[in-house]
């Protein structure tokens, strides 16, 4: 197969895609399940982000503490009747990290 190299670098150019292996911006990144996790706070009020996943199962704590110490959320409020849930809500960071990918 050819291709032509001038084509095929602006297309790669227009994905505004960063290497994985470039000074440790992968580190920068969130993961798929964070990803996710971040998302689906964009289009809750206030940025609340999910208790549950879409398959009703409780979101995993690590992903949820991983955000937490990325800055990508914080704490909301403490649940009176489950006070180990942790419900929180999106950072500027956050908003940011979810929608630049």
């Amino acid at each position: 197969m050819f291709v032509d190299r001038e084509l095929a670098r602006h297309q790669a150019q227009s994905l505004n895609a960063l290497a994985f292996n470039d000074n440790g911006l992968e580190e920068d990144l969130p993961t798929l399940h964070e990803l996710l996790y971040l998302r689906r706070g964009l289009s809750q009020a206030g940025g609340k982000l999910p208790l549950f996943d879409l398959d009703g199962q409780s979101i995993d704590v690590a992903i949820v503490k991983k955000c937490l110490k990325r800055g990508w959320a914080q704490p909301w409020f403490n649940n009176p009747l489950k006070p180990d849930w942790l419900v929180c809500r999106l950072t500027e960071a956050g908003r940011q990290a979810a929608t630049e990918l």
